[in-house]
């Protein structure tokens, strides 16, 4: 990339499950033509369904709207030559399942991330971890940064060394959990990594 030079990119939402990809590349062909430098492409963490029983009883049942984030810049970088960049979350994946994550984007090629915490559970009031995840976006830099080592989460696996370039977020009027701006700039401080890419989002600590 240019240096010193302003470029802009655009995100992308995931369609909701049970809808193709087409909408996804009617979007990107009216999009090319800017000649973007990448496309980002979000993650969204489970929500819940109550689904009632013939006997009236509710059953809280897990359920992800947008799944497909992998595979959409896999495709997205296949159809248009364009870097993809998918978000990774902290919300609805334990450390192994993004571990696997990590493992097959680096097979597909696709070796930009942008790490966030991500959002809560619609219904929660706050940000609740998943179990065996992550409760920060630091946590999930250091995992990802751990894995560009060659170390995973099991001390006997010998990896090889990822070569992710990891972008991490910043909210420029402070984080709403944040007491002042200066813890503020020491938690953006700590997610530095290797990004390229300081993105407005609210959900960063």
């Amino acid at each position: 990339m240019t240096k010193g030079k302003t470029l802009f990119s655009f995100e992308l939402l995931p369609p909701a499950k049970g809808q193709g990809i087409q909408s996804i590349f009617n979007t990107m062909d009216e999009l090319m033509e800017f000649n973007p430098p990448f496309i980002d492409v979000t993650y969204h963490r489970e929500d819940y369904l109550y689904k009632q029983h013939p006997n009236g009883l509710l059953e809280r049942v897990a359920y992800r709207k947008r799944p497909g984030t992998v595979a959409i810049c896999a495709a997205i970088m296949n159809k248009y030559k364009v870097d993809a960049v998918p978000h990774l979350i902290c919300g609805g994946f334990t450390k192994e399942e993004t571990e696997n994550a990590l493992i097959d984007l680096d097979f597909l090629g696709i070796d930009n991330v942008l790490v966030l915490r991500g959002d809560a559970r619609k219904g929660d009031p706050d940000f609740i971890p998943t179990p065996g995840g992550h409760a920060y976006a630091t946590e999930l830099l250091a995992q990802v940064v751990d894995m560009n080592n060659g170390k995973y989460l099991h001390e006997d696996i010998e990896g090889s060394k990822t070569n992710f370039c990891i972008g991490v977020a910043g909210y420029p009027e402070k984080h709403f959990e944040a007491p002042n701006f200066n813890t503020d700039f020491k938690m953006v401080e700590k997610k530095g990594g290797n990004g390229r890419q300081l993105h407005r989002n609210p959900n960063v600590l």
